[in-house]
């Protein structure tokens, strides 16, 4: 049997089937509750021992394998959906606890042992993507994307050019086409395409501002008008009063 190196992602309508080999340095990257298929080695030839290292002592769950039999396990107890077929460890549900470091035991005839590690890392795969345009007041598009697993990574394509990476990017008003949204992890990927055009709130700005500031310069004229008459109400009576004075002061002088 060939060997596996690396990570292969094999998709299909009904799962994600990761396959990784304990001859492997780089981790394993496994989906969540989904398949994962482990090689180990001809099990004819070796007695096995499957390790999870936890505490690195005795106490840690480990799996006897002998003639493709695991035996012993205390390391996948009750899981029936755990199976050992042509030197293949199989998990069909991997769960989060699955995540860890195993280490596999050989024992050849004569009682030698050698061992080879893994890293087992399990993510969630993507869900469904979502995709939205904003425009601000100012004129600024903003692209904003969203989606369910662990953890990931966005970048961008607008008419098929790269843009930054991120959940979220700014673009000029002027922004006209297809932008994706591309959404990545170790064990998945998925992307939503959807149109932009241009802002059309940056033309309702401009109105609103204009608006605005026609009611300020009628509330400014107002005012001024206000003040006018005010002070020309206070000139007169001013002048009044005055007048009113200086003929009191003329009748007092003739008396």
């Amino acid at each position: 049997m060939k060997l596996i190196f690396g990570l292969m992602l094999l998709k299909t309508a009904a799962c994600l089937e990761v396959n990784c080999s304990f001859n492997q340095s780089d981790p394993c990257y496994t989906a969540l509750g989904h398949k994962l298929n482990l090689l180990m080695v001809d099990t004819s030839r070796y007695d096995l021992k499957i390790l999870k290292i936890i505490n690195f002592n005795s106490d840690d769950p480990v799996c006897r394998v002998k003639n493709d039999m695991m035996k012993e396990c205390d390391l996948f107890n009750k899981r029936p959906e755990v199976s050992v077929i042509n030197g293949i460890l199989i998990i069909n549900g991997v769960i989060r606890a699955d995540s860890g470091t195993y280490r596999l035991i050989l024992e050849d005839s004569y009682g030698r042992e050698t061992s080879r590690d893994l890293q087992v890392i399990v993510e969630a795969p993507i869900g469904s993507v979502e995709v939205s345009i904003i425009c601000s007041s100012s004129g600024v598009m903003r692209a904003s994307c969203s989606s369910d697993g662990d953890p990931l990574l966005f970048s961008w394509t607008l008419n098929g050019d790269p843009l930054m990476d991120g959940n979220i990017i700014d673009l000029d008003e002027g922004t006209d086409g297809n932008i994706s949204c591309s959404v990545k992890n170790h064990v998945s990927h998925q992307q939503k395409t959807v149109s932009v055009k241009h802002c059309p709130e940056s033309v309702v700005f401009v109105l609103v501002w204009c608006f605005q500031m026609m009611f300020l310069l009628g509330l400014l004229g107002g005012f001024h008008i206000y003040m006018r008459h005010t002070s020309g109400k206070k000139q007169e009576d001013q002048q009044v009063r005055m007048s009113r004075f200086r003929e009191g002061h003329e009748h007092t002088a003739e008396d």
